[in-house]
């Protein structure tokens, strides 16, 4: 059967996954309109100017504004124009439940709409929601505001996003599984038009609990694996004698956490070990949130969720492990000159959400350390992050360095493969603690890393 393309849909909400897979299923033929409240967003994207930093995101956005994509303030019209409608908007945690209070009102004005529309029309929920969500708040929603029945007059589906910050774009271009909740067979026919050209990846078909779900369990397997590999490294460094770099090298040849892939003569690849890493920890608008609701909804039905608590607070504790590091290394912080580098939870993005730097930087500023903070791309977010906290910003790498007593690498950014060279040029020579064991531990005089055991 040939591809229907292009198929006409809109998202509701142009914020990271709105943005991002708007552009992308615009890239891969579609006509797509974005949705959103905020005017400057709707100003920005129709210009075909990025309102979010994600790599490579930019020249795509200009190459399809204004043609294949645009965004407006007008809901109603919106769905009025499209076969299909994502709601992508915010779920945050407050501590007890994820907020559903935006897709509550987006489904309420999608239901409205409906209720003017003649043709069949498919709702897909894309944002990140705890199971029974889209079932039992956005169905019920949608059918008391249209006056309608789903599964007659409208669909109902659910298909969860597993994009990475930084690598986003490959993320969706070439992913690695998709993944279609629906409520019937006539709803996922409708969303798997959508990804037809995506002829390399597995399409999953399943109801939407279980859409839901599956979103929840991928990230907290990774976060799990990361939490696992830092208690690890934690143990190592503590007992001495041994590296969690080597410990968790011999861990990744496991035949079971590698594949063969096709032509590559019996060589076998990395898979889930791409997690398997000790670090000052995870952060990100995913991992800590989606593991910290999906723990909260288990408990809520009377479910015990004791690993993923610990899961949880292994990673709470981590960023204050790397202060207590450089303690160690050059006992009291009080008066001394500490630069933290890289501020983003990871490189290739300015998100500042949950990332360690945060809890780092605080704890030294409390120990009466002088913080200078330096991040490519992240420096102004990080000083919106940090209100009220005495944080020099620096403007360069060398800025960062000069007169430090110590340095905390927290993200890996590729400018700092060149930190060896420049820390031995400097004089004194500062103390690195390498928070993410990006640099070799020979390479500088004074090394100190995470889940590095020293003899004796």
């Amino acid at each position: 059967m040939p591809p229907e393309l292009p198929l006409k849909l809109s998202i509701v909400g142009s914020g990271y996954v709105g943005l991002i897979t708007g552009v992308c299923l615009a890239e891969r033929g579609h006509d797509v309109t974005l949705v959103d409240i905020d005017s400057t967003k709707v100003d920005a994207i129709n210009a075909g100017r990025s309102p979010i930093h994600e790599e490579g995101l930019a020249p795509l956005l200009e190459k399809h504004a204004g043609r294949s994509v645009r965004a407006t303030r007008d809901l109603d019209a919106a769905v009025q124009a499209t076969d299909l409608t994502m709601i992508a908007a915010p779920t945050p945690f407050d501590g007890l439940a994820i907020d559903l209070s935006a897709i509550r009102t987006i489904a309420h004005g999608i239901g409205e709409s409906l209720a003017k529309k003649t043709s069949y029309h498919v709702v897909v929920v894309k944002s990140t929601v705890v199971p029974g969500t889209t079932d039992g708040t956005v169905t019920p929603i949608l059918e008391r505001a249209s006056g309608k029945h789903a599964g007659e007059h409208f669909g109902v589906g659910m298909n969860p996003e597993f994009l990475s910050e930084g690598v986003a774009l490959s993320d969706f271009l070439s992913p690695d599984r998709i993944v279609l909740g629906g409520m019937d067979e006539r709803t996922t026919d409708a969303m798997a038009r959508l990804y037809e050209s995506f002829t390399d990846a597995p399409v999953l078909r399943t109801n939407n609990r279980t859409a839901e779900m599956i979103k929840y369990a991928s990230n907290a397997l990774q976060a799990t694996m990361i939490s696992f590999a830092n208690e690890i490294g934690n143990l190592c460094e503590g007992l001495g004698g041994m590296d969690v770099v080597d410990v968790l090298h011999g861990t990744h040849l496991m035949k079971e956490l590698t594949f063969a892939s096709p032509g590559s003569a019996g060589r076998r690849k990395a898979g889930i070990t791409g997690f398997l890493g000790a670090g000052c920890g995870f952060g990100g608008s995913c991992f800590p949130k989606d593991v910290k609701a999906i723990v909260a909804h288990g408990q809520a039905h009377g479910i015990t969720m004791s690993l993923l608590q610990s899961v949880l607070e292994i990673n709470q504790a981590q960023p204050v492990r790397m202060v207590e590091m450089l303690e160690q290394a050059i006992g009291s912080l009080a008066g001394r000159r500490i630069a933290v580098l890289g501020l983003a939870f990871k490189p290739g993005t300015d998100d500042m959400r949950e990332s360690p730097s945060l809890p780092i930087i605080r704890e030294l500023v409390q120990r009466g350390a002088n913080v200078q903070a330096y991040d490519p791309i992240a420096n102004d977010a990080a000083r919106r992050a940090l209100p009220g906290v005495k944080v020099e910003f620096c403007s360069s790498l060398d800025a960062a360095l000069r007169h430090a007593d110590a340095i905390a690498l927290v993200t890996k950014w590729a400018e700092f493969t060149v930190l060896p060279e420049k820390i031995r040029a400097l004089e004194p020579v500062p103390t690195l603690v390498d928070g993410r064991r990006f640099v070799a531990p020979e390479s500088v005089p004074r090394y100190f890393g995470i889940g590095l055991g020293r003899e004796g």
